[in-house]
């Protein structure tokens, strides 16, 4: 940054994002594979952290908030506000934790709030009821929080039974922890689940299946009967859905299995947010590609996947525009304090975020942002709602 980057930037308009982002990406980097611009030369993290410092500073010169500025950006109305739906990370699993649940993300999502404050609230209540049952049943060293601020308790000898496939037992058992956290804050009617599988970590490549019990095994291969196809894993969820209050799931396949993730949209498009992280990357080319094949119908936006501000607007737009997708804006492991993505999401109207659980400062201090936000808008007496699903 300090050394390519800053020289070749001095003397250029603040206000041209397009044109700067464009500038670091095309000239300075220069790289280019078959799936777009992978900026290998100066790397997505130096790019991106210009590209976002260029943006705060196009906003302060414009004397608009980042959030008005982003939508002006985009060409997005800023008459009209809207505030993402929170889903927070409360129980870990797949690479997040050391137990065995091979999900690796179960989240609440506020969707019956009428405020992004009645959904902290409602979040905050649910976590803490779920941290009382999980110390009563699995004792008070299973309340401690993973990076993202959720709780892994050791569901070993799960009483959940999931009539599909055995492996899913832990699960059902967690979400059954969940579903009982909620019930008991009071908020049946309010809350729903998301999942984020991240199948691609139980992909088996050289089997072309899900090991469903590869974080339930100690020691020793796969067995081929262990395994399942996507056909089978798809009857896992549809399975789940239909009993559990779920509705949205993240990368339910492996990144490359188009023919599971186009089996999944058809079967459950209509149903729930069938969400593409993995999948989709926030690469263009790879957005398109699911979109004409029919894999997903919703976005997961990573702002450091795709590397600067305009090619993240590019990505969302492309979404809305040909794929009529919803858009979640996420966090990512490793994070700081920085909010930007709590701009971004209400700049660009996603109508969902997530940012880990209501738990640690660099996961909070998005929604203490967004909470912030939604006072100064309302302050001013503008009309805010909160992301439909």
């Amino acid at each position: 940054m300090n050394t390519i980057i800053a020289p070749a930037l001095q003397g250029k308009d603040p206000l041209d994002q397009e044109g700067i982002d464009r500038f670091m990406v095309e000239e300075l980097d220069g790289t280019v594979t078959e799936w777009g611009r992978l900026k290998t030369k100066l790397g997505a993290n130096s790019i991106l952290a210009v590209s976002m410092a260029v943006c705060q500073a196009g906003a302060a010169a414009s004397h608009l908030p980042l959030y008005d500025y982003i939508a002006h950006l985009a060409g997005y109305s800023t008459e009209e506000h809207s505030l993402p739906v929170p889903s927070f990370n409360i129980i870990n699993g797949g690479a997040h934790s050391g137990n065995s649940l091979v999900v690796q993300e179960f989240m609440i999502m506020p969707v019956g709030a009428k405020s992004f404050r009645e959904a902290m609230r409602i979040a905050s209540e649910v976590y803490h009821t779920l941290k009382s049952l999980i110390t009563k049943r699995y004792g008070s060293d299973s309340t401690n929080v993973g990076d993202e601020g959720g709780f892994a308790p050791n569901i070993t000898n799960a009483t959940g039974h999931n009539p599909v496939h055995p492996a899913m037992n832990s699960v059902d058992t967690a979400l059954e922890l969940i579903c009982e956290a909620i019930d008991a804050s009071g908020y049946h009617e309010k809350v729903r689940i998301g999942m984020d599988v991240a199948a691609s970590e139980f992909y088996n490549a050289q089997h072309g299946k899900y090991d469903l019990m590869k974080k339930a095994r100690k020691e020793g291969e796969p067995r081929p009967e262990e395994m399942v196809t996507s056909a089978e894993l798809l009857r896992v969820y549809e399975d789940l859905v239909a009993r559990f209050p779920i509705i949205s799931i993240e990368d339910g396949f492996d990144q490359d299995d188009f023919e599971g993730w186009a089996a999944m949209q058809c079967s459950l498009g209509d149903k729930i947010d069938i969400v593409g992280d993995d999948l989709t990357v926030s690469n263009p080319l790879r957005i398109q590609n699911a979109i004409d094949q029919k894999c997903c119908n919703s976005l997961l936006l990573k702002v450091n996947q795709i590397g600067s501000v305009s090619e993240a607007i590019g990505a969302v737009k492309l979404c809305r525009e040909r794929g009529h997708w919803t858009v979640m804006t996420s966090h990512r492991s490793g994070e700081t304090e920085d909010c930007f993505i709590s701009h971004l999401s209400v700049g660009l109207h996603t109508e969902k975020i997530k940012s880990g659980a209501p738990c640690r400062s660099e996961r909070l201090c998005k929604y203490n942002e967004l909470l912030r936000i939604e006072e100064e808008l309302l302050r001013e007496g503008k009309k805010v709602v909160l992301g439909s699903l």
